[in-house]
């Protein structure tokens, strides 16, 4: 059974025999290290950086649900690029706007 699962996954027209799964598989590094980030301060997160990470994850990921073959390993990595985007970019932000308001209520 096992066999014919490997077999079938092995032969997909998105399996390991073709760059539409070594692509997305090599593209999780990108969700990793922004998931080791999550330790960085915040004030050392880019915006640039993380509305790219952001704004790919969400294109890709509606993408990958048209094309065909249907790829769900670039689905999957696209929506933790997305995820892990969108939560730097609130960690950013949350920082930057806290900053401000605490400067802001310091001078009066």
């Amino acid at each position: 059974m096992a066999s014919a699962k490997l077999q079938a996954l092995w032969n997909h027209p998105a399996g390991p025999k073709t760059i539409h799964f070594w692509a997305p598989t090599f593209k999780w590094g990108i969700s990793i290290a922004n998931i080791a980030d999550f330790s960085k301060p915040p004030e050392k997160l880019s915006y640039p950086q993380q509305i790219a990470v952001t704004c790919t994850g969400v294109i890709w990921s509606r993408y990958s649900t048209v094309i065909t073959p249907k790829n769900w390993n670039l689905f999957s990595v696209n929506i933790a690029m997305a995820g892990t985007g969108i939560y730097q970019l609130t960690r950013k932000l949350r920082h930057d706007y806290a900053s401000e308001a605490n400067t802001a209520v310091a001078k009066e």
